[in-house]
């Protein structure tokens, strides 16, 4: 299996081996993302004895016995202890010390842990029970609870008081960087236009298991094709199932949410107005689902004239794979499963210009620290970064303004325009100088201009000098980890 980056987050587990005791850690991260394989991987660097116990996905009919069964199986194949059933959850865990040896690194992962937790609410009471009691007192042991629910995770562990002071880590896996992704192109890489991979992730984000899926052999037209529109295709088929893992609780009402924001970013008002529903709980709490799934992200930063949070936060579709999925994905699923669908490019689904200009916006933002780099930024302490929105007021006579990107310091803002056209002339330049006279700035603040593009830049728009970065898109394709 291709595995590339996480070096980071590697390193904060390797650290784990310093200390004199045992190590709980929390590891969460939408469906797909790497986290099992990384904790494998992790093992497999310390020289370590690794134990991997997953959860049953909860099917009709399944009960916390079928759990129990899986996890003594599974168990008894890596380690030689008895398969019979565990009387309890408290008795499965002390089967499994048993079987642990103190003296030997040992990596023990609990994967969809809220799966074994089905049909059982004192499952992570006991969890806890059996850590203080039993699975501590390996002083050689790192035990991760991973799953892709965050929600059970964050509920049940983070926020939990039984495990205040317990855990030693807890790692959220994001979406692989840029420089990362290209690698799954291996030496084609530097042959393939830049345009192809751009449309491949725009429409797979970073996400390990999804990128496993490119043929650098193929098109991108190709590549596309052949993992959403052909019947049973592994991005047809998997939405419906990370869509029911990510969101445990009022999963149609979350769904509902989701498509408010397919075609662009929105605030509370927008959404409960589109929706037909006032504004409150239900929303808020959807809201708060999607975002610990890492499907939605809150834009909110910083007033430029004030330096004091905006009041008003509007949230974006920040996964690329569900927002072409519902967009031009779930309408033809009849004619794809049928086999009808012809698929002739990305250019012949209607609007796709407007939503690839969202696709290419959130590959940008979602890769925040690869472009501070790009921005010789990265060493400047940032107080706010994110889209910035002004409304205009027709009876003010002022005119209304949207910035892609304002990254702001204490004493400069950087105002990052993100484009991808197939041409890019000087009118750019006149675009963003509007912006930037509609820009609220205090006194002895810097603003400074830059451009992210993909596309063919007209030779002028660089030799102005307007911009005071202009960073083609494959740079950070390019950027070295």
């Amino acid at each position: 299996m291709k595995f590339f980056g996480r070096t980071e987050l590697l390193a904060q587990l390797r650290d784990l081996w310093g200390k004199r005791v045992s190590s709980l850690v929390t590891c969460r991260g939408r469906r797909r993302i790497g986290k099992s394989t990384l904790i494998e991987r992790f093992a497999t660097q310390s020289k370590a004895r690794f134990i991997k116990l997953e959860g049953l996905k909860p099917q009709a009919g399944t009960t916390k016995e079928d759990e129990l069964d899986s996890f003594a199986e599974q168990l008894a194949a890596q380690t030689g202890a008895e398969s019979s059933r565990p009387e309890s959850w408290l008795h499965a865990f002390i089967r499994l010390s048993k079987e642990i040896d103190g003296h030997q690194r040992t990596v023990v992962l609990l994967d969809e842990a809220s799966w074994m937790a089905h049909g059982d609410p004192l499952f992570a009471a006991t969890l806890k029970v059996a850590w203080d009691n039993y699975l501590k007192k390996h002083d050689r042991l790192i035990l991760v609870v991973c799953g892709s629910v965050s929600v059970w995770i964050k509920e049940n562990i983070l926020e939990s008081g039984a495990f205040f002071g317990r855990r030693s880590l807890d790692m959220v896996v994001p979406e692989l960087p840029l420089g990362e992704c290209v690698k799954f192109w291996g030496e084609a890489a530097s042959r393939v236009a830049t345009r192809e991979i751009v449309d491949v992730l725009s429409v797979t984000g970073g996400v390990p298991r999804y990128l496993e899926e490119v043929d650098p052999g193929l098109s991108a037209r190709e590549n596309i094709r052949r993992m959403f529109f052909l019947p049973n295709a592994p991005l047809r088929v998997d939405f419906d199932e990370m869509f029911k893992d990510a969101i445990t609780r009022q999963p149609k009402f979350s769904g509902e949410v989701l498509r408010c924001l397919v075609d662009g970013p929105r605030n509370l008002t927008e959404i409960a107005r589109t929706l037909g529903v006032a504004k409150g709980g239900n929303i808020t709490n959807a809201i708060a689902q999607l975002e610990e799934s890492g499907m939605v992200a809150s834009d909110f930063g910083r007033n430029p004239e004030t330096g004091a949070e905006v009041r008003e936060r509007r949230y974006r579709l920040r996964d690329n794979y569900s927002r072409f999925y519902l967009k031009y994905v779930e309408p033809s699923k009849s004619a794809i499963d049928r086999g009808t669908f012809a698929f002739s490019g990305l250019e012949q689904f209607a609007g796709w210009e407007s939503i690839m200009g969202l696709q290419f916006e959130n590959l940008v933002v979602n890769n925040l620290r690869e472009l501070l780099k790009a921005l010789h930024m990265d060493k400047v302490m940032i107080t706010s970064a994110a889209p910035w929105m002004k409304r205009g007021s027709a009876s003010a006579g002022t005119k209304g303004c949207q910035i892609d990107l304002l990254v702001q310091s204490r004493m400069s803002m950087c105002l990052v325009e993100i484009k991808r056209q197939s041409h890019i002339g000087r009118e750019i330049i006149e675009e963003v100088r509007e912006k930037c006279a509609s820009l609220p700035r205090p006194g002895g603040v810097s603003l400074r201009t830059a451009l992210v593009f993909d596309g063919e830049l007209a030779a002028s728009v660089e030799a102005d000098g307007f911009f005071d970065a202009v960073i083609p898109f494959s740079s950070l394709l390019m950027a070295q980890y």
